[in-house]
């Protein structure tokens, strides 16, 4: 069993580098445009946008913890009690130590999940004083924006097809819409 954990964290760790992340992506391209070999998240512009990535890598860790886990017990499993091993079955019905286990094991999970994400909702609750309000509508196939503030202001936005796309402006297929949103600064 020593083996076979072994093996795997020298195959995690040879497969680690692999990608890049998006932070490390080229500058000349937009934010949410395809980068290859990309891992992770789009970069984030507001602090609730950073906690956000750093707890989505957080629950990354702990599902990838899990799968380990299991994996290992699945594999300790076939090996230890296979019929050739064990060729008369154990007749054992119960065992009370390994119930507490495999069921408070799951509650300190999510107790470790749950204080992380309460705090990061209560800080994306937190509203500063804001200059302006956009209230945007994800649609199936386009976005909505309105401007409460001025008048109830509001345009769709929809993506450019196909055949339209002009590749010297820089324009990206499936990314670049008819009617983008300029939010302007101070």
């Amino acid at each position: 069993m020593h083996r076979i954990l072994v093996f795997f964290m020298l195959l995690f760790a040879a497969l680690l580098p692999l990608g890049t992340s998006t932070a490390q992506a080229s500058e000349s391209l937009r934010i949410g445009e395809p980068t290859p070999w990309a891992l992770g998240l789009q970069p984030g512009v507001t602090p609730v946008k950073e906690k956000i990535g750093a707890f989505h890598d957080e629950l990354l860790i702990i599902i990838f913890g899990i799968s380990g886990l299991v994996l290992v017990l699945m594999v300790y499993i076939v090996i230890r009690f296979n019929k050739k091993r064990n060729p008369v079955a154990s007749k054992t019905t119960h065992n009370v130590p390994l119930e507490i286990i495999w069921t408070a094991l799951p509650v300190v999970l999510l107790i470790i999940i749950l204080v992380p994400s309460l705090r990061l909702l209560y800080f994306s609750d937190k509203d500063p004083a804001a200059e302006m309000t956009v209230k945007v509508v994800g649609h199936q196939w386009y976005w909505s924006y309105e401007f409460p503030d001025h008048g109830g202001f509001s345009y769709d936005s929809y993506m450019i097809p196909d055949k339209e796309i002009d590749v010297s402006k820089g324009q990206v297929r499936l990314l670049d819409v008819d009617n983008t949103l300029v939010i302007p600064v101070d």
